[in-house]
């Protein structure tokens, strides 16, 4: 079972990190976020999912796990970068005029 969740993280780990590249404004976060935000959304996922009753040996655990991860990565990497470049022309605003 140990495994298997291993496996299910470095899949969610590895799609999520592709994304950083794939992904606009890729200069305004850290190379490792995607990646790191997929590989905790899979693992917290997997393990609702055992906790729930679905085996682990089954197919459906591993779309739904490794699938979570990616999407919540694509979610932050596209709200992210347009949160802080609104922040930077505000921070940026605030300096001008003092």
């Amino acid at each position: 079972m140990n495994m298997e969740m291993l496996f299910a993280v470095l899949g969610g780990l590895f799609i999520s990190l592709a994304l950083h590249w794939a992904l606009p404004h890729r200069d305004t976060r850290g190379t490792a976020l995607l990646g790191a935000i997929g590989a905790a959304v899979t693992a917290v996922v997997w393990s609702a999912l055992t906790w729930l009753g679905w085996p682990f040996d089954g197919g459906w655990i591993w779309v739904v796990a490794i699938a979570a991860g990616p999407l919540v990565a694509i979610a932050v990497g596209l709200w992210l970068p347009r949160r802080r470049l609104q922040h930077d022309e505000e921070l940026f605003a605030t300096l001008a005029k003092g």
